[in-house]
């Protein structure tokens, strides 16, 4: 059995470690949630409150930060005879956060249901069920971290 081989400190700067920053972005709670509810077509702002239940300030607050962050982005609609409001939608930054969220579901569906999960992801093209999958550029199915050797990622992550 192949052997997990520690990155050392003085090779990996962890300081700009990109769990950590992404983590900064969208590691809240509600930011997956309402990034969960974006994924499903939610955009508008009343829409969001009463799928997740949060509180208003939490949710302009996650919004913000999401649009801040280039992840949504606001589109302003109007309703006839309505004052001027504004829907969020995935930018390709948001779009890209999509196998991160399916993994959750899964890791989810997995170790925290009772029962079927609450929810299943088939492909619309075939109708087969969605998964995430690991895969190197040569197109092998990597299996998990012991197939895995973490190296730095250049100059530029080394301490300086």
């Amino acid at each position: 059995m192949a052997m997990l081989t520690p990155v050392s400190q003085d090779s990996f700067d962890r300081s700009r470690c990109s769990v950590a920053g992404t983590l900064a972005v969208v590691g809240e709670k509600w930011s997956l949630l309402v990034l969960r509810e974006a994924f499903l077509g939610v955009r508008r702002f009343a829409d969001f409150q009463q799928a997740l239940g949060a509180p208003k300030a939490v949710l302009t607050d996650r919004l913000g930060t999401l649009v801040a962050e280039g992840v949504l982005r606001r589109e302003p609609y109007q309703a006839e005879g309505a004052r001027l409001r504004h829907e969020y939608r995935l930018t390709p930054k948001g779009r890209d956060l999509y196998p991160t969220l399916v993994a959750l579901m899964e890791w989810g569906d997995r170790y925290l249901a009772d029962g079927p999960p609450p929810l299943a992801l088939d492909h619309r093209g075939c109708g087969a069920p969605v998964r995430v999958a690991l895969r190197c550029d040569e197109g092998h199915e990597v299996a998990g971290p012991r197939d895995v050797h973490a190296r730095p990622g250049g100059p530029a992550a080394l301490p300086g």
